[in-house]
């Protein structure tokens, strides 16, 4: 192939060409500050990770389903695709036929391709659901479990509130003062599901700030805002935002600075959440002092910043690392009430906007025309686990649990069919993964390189990598349709995903429901058409489907920057109320209380971590995302590379504790707790508070395996220590951002990495 042409990644839109060896990317020439991220995609169609040709785990092949624990060193067994997916068509269909298709968990989470065609999730999904009548399904996500169902029982539907709600340019043009519990990190906003080929949050928040607008960030880690935004600093003690939250609200309440007729007309159950501030009940007033005890954050400061934000337009964002944490909803509750009690929600630039700056997505008008979208057909099982509890499904099927004012039953799941996703990087407490992974008959996994999670199925399929497909890059919030044309022959035997699932429905009697004709051109055809119909309803340009191939991406209109339902709320409640029970913002949630949650009550609380530092435990583990990849993806590639410390992740930590643990910068650490180990390379920075370890997810699962129950990870995997349980029974979101360990220097023999090197293959 010669010449550039047009591809879409999750973190930028960008021209490549493909050498043979290597990949020449450049990006958008629309983007004004490319993600470094686009680095990974030079050297990895090749890599050795690829996986080349379909393969059987040895001991699945000679003992059948249910063959018990999965090592990631056991030996596979090459096999040709037409003598394996009869093999896999007939396991499904046993599975089906015993157990119904309430006995398959359709396993995916993971952004494979910005793509809206090959969606790989959306691909599996919809092979399930036409194949076999249904799956165990997962809802929500491991990012925002707990927004994802505090947001619309107190405020309104998760979208709207952290897309359709403040944008950039609201900032820029009418913010004075941003407060951003958790921050506003650039490695997260470079990045938007479906593609992204503007990046504007650095040059916004530069100019928010040359115009006036100061931004303060409460974390433990300095650069969770980029150094154009020229933000102050507040370090504070992990798990305290909320702490903070209520030390500012207990200040407007007592100095009689709270917005009342706001409350009054927008609010609901402010008298209970006013009481619960002056401590009528646990006796303990929420004052700045005691938040200040509780948090480290200076006592004056709380004080200055809550007179301040009833003096100037204010806007109160909180960041999903805050809410991916035992009592995460808390967070995302408290800092609605703060933002309510400054009394500027649904004003240009002020208010609350729940993530700004986590996503690409993030701050932006939405487009006025529908994106292409494939249909992923009807699910036949009603049954569904929140995504992280996955383990607690496999490990007690047929067990009781409460999830958001539902009393909910495990299923019994047999067969697990996981595609494009690795829970190595999004799951927590791996030792207890793999034990959960064992009890299953089968698990299938369809991929293109051998992650842990390929290398702890039964049935591996490989599929090929965006860059050596076809698709339609496009995002909701991005002004641009994007061709993504094909870069690369395929690596090995690898096919693309809609390949493997048709030739799968053929073989299961489904083919004409699961392909309704169509190959995969004539699929994005389709799915192209209700975007172009709209263009040419409202009179802008709308091309036909292969002239637009031909030009490589089209313009999309935006939508007015209307500030979304908050704005509509506020300008007039009776006529657009909110959709909560009462129609207004719950500060006090009548729903919530009468679930009886010990651990979610009815308005926004304090909880102290249940994980405090100790003599044994004595630092605070933040497992954030990734600088160098988006989760685990492409952690093989270069730019990925580029950041390790001697092959492992880099762990930073405080000069201070590293000097008390005579741990100097580039040495090798063992971080450890009761649930595990992992070796990461030491960084040393005074922008991690003292007390902190940053150590950031993603790093493949590397064991060193010393029993069945307990392994080490030599590469950097933080998941081998964080806690595997629930933000609480409203939402049962993801409990990972936090933990407590301890730490050493390593002086042993280094194992050497292993997390890229394919398994054992022999021939069949």
């Amino acid at each position: 192939m010669s010449g550039h042409v047009s591809h879409a990644a999750h973190w930028g839109t960008f021209t490549a060409r493909w050498d043979g060896e290597r990949l020449d990317v450049r990006p958008h020439p629309s983007d004004p500050d490319p993600s470094p991220i686009l680095g990974n995609l030079s050297d990895v169609l090749r890599h050795r990770a690829r996986i080349l040709k379909p393969a059987v785990r040895k001991g699945w092949l000679e003992k059948g389903p249910g063959s018990g624990h999965r090592r990631l060193d056991d030996v596979f067994v090459e096999m040709e695709w037409e003598d394996l997916l009869p093999i896999v068509a007939r396991t499904i269909g046993e599975v089906r036929d015993r157990h119904g298709p309430e006995g398959v968990y359709g396993g995916s989470y993971g952004w494979s391709s910005a793509g809206r065609f090959h969606h790989v999730q959306s691909q599996v999904h919809r092979f399930l659901n036409v194949s076999i009548g249904g799956y165990v399904r997962s809802v929500n996500s491991y990012s925002a479990g707990a927004s994802s169902v505090i947001l619309p029982r107190v405020m309104g539907p998760f979208e709207a509130l952290s897309r359709h709600n403040v944008t950039w340019d609201q900032v820029v043009a009418d913010t004075d003062l941003v407060l951003a519990f958790g921050g506003m990190a650039l490695k997260n906003s470079n990045i938007a599901r479906g593609g992204i080929t503007s990046h504007i949050e650095r040059g916004s928040m530069a100019q928010a700030a040359a115009c006036g607008c100061r931004f303060h960030l409460f974390s433990p880690l300095r650069d969770d805002f980029p150094p154009e935004a020229g933000a102050i600093w507040h370090p504070i003690n992990p798990g305290t935002d909320v702490a903070v939250m209520l030390g500012l609200c207990h200040m407007m309440l007592i100095e009689g600075r709270h917005d009342r007729d706001f409350l009054d007309r927008y609010c609901t159950g402010f008298d209970v959440f006013a009481a619960y501030l002056e401590g009528r009940d646990d006796k303990q007033p929420k004052t700045a002092q005691w938040a200040s005890a509780v948090s480290g954050v200076p006592v004056e400061t709380i004080v200055e910043l809550a007179r301040e934000m009833t003096q100037r337009r204010s806007l109160v964002t909180v960041a999903h690392a805050l809410q991916r944490a035992r009592f995460g909803e808390q967070p995302v509750w408290a800092g609605v009430a703060l933002a309510a009690m400054a009394g500027q929600i649904g004003l240009p630039g002020g208010g609350y906007n729940y993530a700004l700056g986590a996503m690409g997505h993030t701050g932006r008008r939405l487009n006025s025309v529908p994106i292409p979208t494939l249909s992923q057909g009807t699910n036949g099982v009603a049954n569904f686990i929140p995504v992280a509890r996955i383990c607690d499904m496999l490990l007690n099927p047929g067990s009781t649990y409460q999830f958001d004012g539902r009393d909910m039953t495990y299923p019994d799941i047999h067969l697990v069919y996981w595609a494009g996703g690795n829970p190595f990087h999004h799951h927590q407490d791996l030792n207890r993964l793999q034990q959960a992974f064992a009890v299953l008959e089968t698990i299938i996994v369809q991929e293109n390189a051998w992650t842990p999670m390929a290398r702890s199925a039964d049935i591996v399929l490989p599929a090929t990598m965006t860059l050596e497909r076809e698709d339609i890059g496009a995002a909701a919030t991005d002004p641009r349709l994007i061709a993504m044309k094909r870069l690369a022959p395929p690596a090995g035997a690898a096919r693309d995903d809609y390949e493997i699932f048709s030739e799968l429905s053929r073989l299961m009697g489904t083919e004409r429901a699961f392909t309704e004709g169509r190959d995969a051109r004539g699929w994005m055809a389709h799915l192209y058409e209700p975007t172009r119909k709209a263009l040419a309803d409202r009179g802008w340009d709308a091309p036909d489907f292969e002239e637009f191939w031909r030009r490589g991406e089209l313009a999309l209109p935006s939508a007015p920057d209307d500030g979304g339902l908050l704005r509509s709320f506020r300008c007039d409640p009776k006529t657009t109320p909110l959709p909560t029970p009462s129609g207004r913002i719950e500060l006090f949630s009548k729903t919530i209380a009468d679930f009886g949650y010990d651990d979610c009550p009815g308005h926004p609380t304090w909880f102290a971590p249940e994980d405090q530092p100790d003599s044994n435990h004595p630092f605070v583990l933040v497992a954030n995302q990734p600088a160098t990849r988006l989760h685990s993806q492409l952690d093989f590639g270069a730019y990925s590379q580029s950041s390790k410390v001697r092959g492992r992740e880099p762990a930073r930590l405080n000069p201070q504790d590293a000097a008390a643990r005579g741990i100097g910068d580039g040495d090798i650490i063992r971080i450890f707790n009761s649930r595990g180990a992992c070796l990461a390379g030491a960084v040393l920075s005074d922008g991690v508070m003292p007390g902190v370890i940053n150590l950031s997810t993603g790093a493949w699962f590397d064991p060193i395996e010393h029993d069945v129950n307990r392994t080490e990870c030599r590469h950097g995997n933080p998941n081998t220590v964080t806690r595997d349980v629930g933000t609480s029974k409203l939402a049962q979101g993801c409990s990972g951002q936090v933990t407590i360990v301890d730490v050493c220097r390593y002086d042993g023999p280094l194992p050497p990495i292993q997390a890229y090197d394919p398994p054992t293959l022999v021939g069949c």
